[in-house]
């Protein structure tokens, strides 16, 4: 998955995260908290704040324990809440399953370069499918983006 981007869901003034497949035609919205939606947006610019964030804190603490994020990975929709887990390989080459919030998942996999997985399920279940037509990127965005002036969250509870 990739990270289109941040952007605010109105009237609810609510940040969403819209990810998208690699190589397909499906996006997944995930509504997120403010702090972390800023915590994305600044990975993304390559904006690096005077003091650490939360999230440029645990790359170091990673990075301190000798270990790599390998990879975070989207698992479940349960009730309306996304739920994904770290991929960390330790120094001594075991490789750890650790429960996060997508929000927290994606902002570090930023910082670190680590891939963003989905479950295929997931994808089956939550994500919007809007075909691309060749050359059409940014029209596939404005559409979702207009999609979502006309969603809630509520829209996507299981």
């Amino acid at each position: 998955m990739e990270v289109v981007g941040v952007r605010v869901e109105m009237p609810s003034n609510q940040p969403i995260v819209l990810l998208k497949e690699i190589e397909g035609s499906r996006f997944l919205p995930i509504w997120v908290g403010a702090h972390e939606a800023t915590a994305i947006a600044f990975a993304q610019q390559g904006l690096e704040p005077p003091r650490p964030l939360t999230h440029d804190l645990m790359r170091e603490i990673v990075e301190a324990l000798d270990a790599t994020l390998t990879a975070v990975h989207l698992t479940d929709l349960k009730d309306g809440v996304f739920y994904a887990s770290l991929l960390v390989r330790d120094s001594g080459q075991g490789l750890r399953t650790i429960s996060a919030r997508p929000s927290d998942a994606i902002a570090l996999a930023l910082r670190t370069q680590s891939n963003i997985l989905a479950e295929s399920e997931l994808l089956d279940e939550a994500a919007i499918e809007i075909p691309a037509e060749a050359g059409a990127e940014n029209q596939e965005v404005e559409r979702f983006r207009a999609f979502l002036d006309e969603i809630n969250p509520e829209d996507f509870a299981g």
